[in-house]
C-alpha cells in the first residue's frame, strides 16, 4: 500500500454496506480493508497500519461499543461509528466510549467521505503539533496545566489525566478562548469541519466528559459553564506558558 494514502478499515456485518463503502472510498483514493466482525477486525489490525476505522455499532459477538473502548485504548487510529438513525442513545454512548464521530444509517457516501476527511485532518494536525522532544508549552488554569506540545493534561500533583484526542482538542479550544462564549456551531466547525446539525450531541457529550475529567460535580464551581441557548465558556483565568528556548 502507498505510504501517502490513508488506510480505512470498514467493520460491518452487512456485505452490501462493506462493498458500497469500499468501492466509493477506493475511488476517492483511500486504501480500504474490510472485516465482518470484531474478531476479523483484530486480525486485520495485527497485520496492517490503519488510520481510521468505520465501525458498525450493532455487530454479532462483541458489539461496537466494546470494540470502540478497546480500540481507543490499544490503537492510535480514529473511529467513526455507524448507528441506526433511530438509536440516539447509541450515538451518545459511542462518543462516550471514545469514537471521534458517528454516521446514522442509511447514509449518503458523500457525507461519510466529508466526515472521514474532517476526522483525518484533525488527527493529522494533532500529530503534527505533538513533538515529544520539545519542551512543554501550554496553559495554566486553576489547578490544571494543559501541555500543547505533549497533548497532555496535568493535575495539581503533575499527574497526567488521560484525554482522548477529541477531548484534548475541545479543551484546548476552551483554554485558548477563556471567558468567551463558544457556540456549538463554532466548536463543531473547528473540531469536525462541518456544520452543527439539529440534535447533534457531539459537543455536549465531549463537554460532559471534560467536566468529569476536571472533577466537576453539581456542587462545585464549574470552570466549564453552559450558556443556555448559546454554547460553552471556560470561566477562569488562563495563563499561557511559552516554550523554553
Amino acid at each position: 500500500m502507498s505510504a501517502n494514502r490513508n488506510t480505512i478499515l470498514i467493520v460491518d456485518d452487512e456485505v452490501e454496506i462493506r462493498r458500497l463503502v469500499e468501492r466509493y472510498l477506493g475511488r476517492e483514493g483511500f486504501d480500504v480493508l474490510c472485516a465482518p466482525d470484531g474478531d476479523a477486525m483484530w486480525n486485520v489490525l495485527d497485520h496492517h497500519a490503519v488510520d481510521l476505522v468505520i465501525l458498525d455499532i450493532r455487530l454479532p459477538g462483541d458489539d461496537g461499543l466494546n470494540l470502540t473502548r478497546r480500540l481507543h485504548r490499544q490503537h492510535d487510529c480514529a473511529i467513526i461509528l455507524l448507528t441506526s438513525r433511530a438509536e440516539v442513545i447509541d450515538r451518545v454512548a459511542g462518543l462516550e466510549s471514545g469514537a471521534d464521530d458517528y454516521m446514522a444509517k442509511p447514509f449518503d457516501p458523500r457525507e461519510l467521505l466529508a466526515r472521514i476527511n474532517a476526522v483525518l485532518r484533525r488527527t493529522q494536525a494533532a500529530r503534527d503539533r505533538a513533538d515529544p522532544q520539545a519542551p512543554p508549552a501550554g496553559y495554566d488554569f486553576g489547578q490544571w496545566h494543559l501541555s500543547v506540545a505533549r497533548r497532555e493534561l496535568l493535575d495539581a500533583r503533575s499527574q497526567s489525566v488521560p484525554l482522548s484526542p477529541a477531548q484534548f482538542d475541545l479543551l484546548r479550544l476552551l483554554v485558548e478562548h477563556p471567558n468567551r462564549v463558544l457556540t456549538r456551531d463554532f466548536l463543531v466547525q473547528r473540531l469536525y469541519g462541518r456544520r452543527c446539525m439539529p440534535y447533534d450531541r457531539n459537543i455536549d457529550v465531549r463537554v460532559g466528559q471534560l467536566r468529569r475529567k476536571l472533577g466537576q460535580s453539581a456542587g462545585q464551581d464549574r470552570p466549564i459553564k453552559t450558556v443556555r441557548g448559546s454554547g460553552y465558556l471556560l470561566s477562569t483565568t488562563v495563563t499561557p506558558q511559552e516554550a523554553s528556548t
